[in-house]
């Protein structure tokens, strides 16, 4: 049984990684913030029911329940809104990943600092390393796209990407004996408060349609409960700053899906900023103790 935590990683890579499937199928049928706010309001009550039936209560601490407020305000609600409505409004997603690719590197330094987690120079060196194989791997889907970003677009990719990394630093100095299931419900209805409101600023147009529904089905079940609560278990069992580097083999990830799934190309520049990613992240893993 020692082999599971140990295949969590991987697990929760793969999973995060469809993220884009959801986004790419639901975009056309609804706005970016109505559809993450619908996202939100179903996601509440199936945590609700996985709460119950795992036999937790929902009572905790007003400590423990702030706490897990706040990470849900900025892990989910300020990232994702963030990257949503850059992508909208005209930041192509490859961009958006290279600018969203500096979290490990930010949540690194955040963790030094914050958290004093002993982050070596072998760790810096490849958080670097990482950072510049996910450029590589993303940059044939760029194309002309720099030329062409609305400047507005830029503070709400960097907005989202300090949203994660505080994030991540809020989630790992939780309170003890906080429950990973209940804490993850009030998470979603600290995102729901971001959310919300933002939506208003839309109409709540939805164009219902079976690519609709599977893509709400896929960011709600695959996403906000499978491959959350994975990182809600890396973040209490592991650094910061160690957990921050999976979110380098995401893009890699996605691009190998895409590959498969949608025939995108893989050309030999992609191929060896995945190879670097791969090298970074081991480079990156703590040495195991005797």
């Amino acid at each position: 049984m020692r082999i599971l935590p140990k295949l969590i990683p991987v697990v929760f890579v793969l999973l995060w990684s469809t993220g884009f499937i959801g986004a790419r199928l639901g975009a056309p049928y609804s706005e970016p913030f109505t559809l993450l706010s619908l996202r939100f309001l179903l996601v509440l009550p199936l945590m609700a029911i996985v709460v119950w039936l795992s036999g937790k209560s929902f009572a905790m601490t007003h400590q423990q329940i702030g706490h897990a407020v706040v990470t849900g305000i900025l892990l989910h609600g300020g990232y994702l809104a963030g990257v949503f409505w850059a992508i909208d409004n005209g930041m192509p997603a490859g961009v958006t990943s290279v600018i969203t690719g500096l979290q490990p590197l930010i949540t690194g330094t955040l963790a030094f600092f914050l958290l004093k987690e002993d982050v070596t120079a072998r760790q810096w060196i490849g958080l670097a390393a990482g950072f510049v194989g996910i450029v590589l791997v993303i940059l044939p889907k760029m194309g002309t796209g720099i030329a062409q970003i609305p400047l507005w677009t830029v503070p709400a990719a960097l907005g989202a990407t300090l949203a994660i990394a505080f994030g991540t630093i809020w989630q790992k100095r939780q309170p003890m004996n906080t429950d990973l299931v209940v804490g993850t419900f009030y998470q979603y209805f600290g995102a729901a408060l971001v959310m919300l409101p933002l939506s208003f600023t839309e109409g709540w147009v939805l164009v219902w349609s079976g690519e609709l529904i599977f893509a709400l089905a896929w960011l709600v079940i695959v996403l906000s409960v499978g491959a959350n609560l994975l990182l809600m278990y890396l973040l209490k069992h592991k650094a910061a700053s160690t957990t921050a580097t999976l979110f380098y083999l995401t893009p890699v990830s996605t691009a190998i899906l895409s590959y498969f799934l949608f025939g995108e190309t893989l050309d030999v520049i992609q191929l060896l900023g995945m190879a670097i990613v791969v090298v970074a992240i081991a480079v990156c893993r703590p040495k195991s103790k005797a």
